[in-house]
């Protein structure tokens, strides 16, 4: 199997959509799917799909198609391993406390550690089934748990002045909506940006000139 930089990004940000369409048809009872199929609900090409598919050594046989439960295992297995990666939250807002909530119940390849914020008032509470710390115990948890992603709830500017610390702490990815764009001063980190605001926006424009 190749590594993730031997694969192209646009080819690793497909697998997810993949990935979803194939847990429809499995729900559905499909068993097989040929490549012009999935081009048709991915908007690509049978050639792209092939093309995708042959970076991780394909997972059919041409003219015969792919069975739908196969594929599934095989883009399941290239997403997410065995132990689940081991994850942080902070900033535990109202955005904080809806990711919180679809890592525990909807994501899968991931676990949920802790979480932390800076506003006493939430100190100490519940959320999820864990206890909000303050983040001045980040780094002497960190150290005793290595967690392996940070979820960035919080400010532009709080994450640019945490985002040392947890590089240090040695957070290998970054799941981040603070709008800081971490790898501008850590080109080599994996970071997935969420700009909320910036999809609301390319929406806006969309429809406000559709002819």
């Amino acid at each position: 199997m190749p590594s993730q930089g031997k694969v192209s990004l646009p080819v690793i940000k497909r697998l997810p959509k993949y990935y979803r369409y194939l847990s429809e048809m499995k729900q559905k009872g499909v068993t097989k799917v040929s490549s012009s199929e999935l081009a048709r609900m991915m908007g690509t090409t049978a050639s792209q799909v092939r093309q995708d598919f042959n970076c991780f050594g394909g997972f059919g046989q041409q003219g015969i198609g792919y069975e739908v439960s196969r594929l599934h295992n095989e883009i399941g297995t290239l997403l997410f391993k065995e132990n689940s990666l081991s994850t942080i939250l902070i900033g535990t807002g109202r955005l904080g406390t809806a990711i919180s909530s679809y890592l525990n119940n909807d994501a899968r390849g991931y676990r949920l550690l802790a979480a932390f914020d800076v506003k006493e008032e939430v100190i100490g509470t519940e959320l999820c089934g864990m206890t909000i710390q303050h983040i001045d115990n980040l780094r002497e948890f960190c150290k005793s748990n290595s967690p392996d992603v940070a979820v960035l709830c919080i400010p532009k500017l709080s994450a640019k002045q945490l985002a040392p610390t947890l590089v240090e702490l040695g957070i290998k990815g970054f799941w981040n909506f603070s709008h800081y764009d971490l790898t501008v001063e850590y080109p080599g980190m994996i970071v997935e940006n969420v700009h909320l605001g910036d999809s609301l926006m390319s929406l806006s424009y969309r429809v406000n000139n559709l002819e």
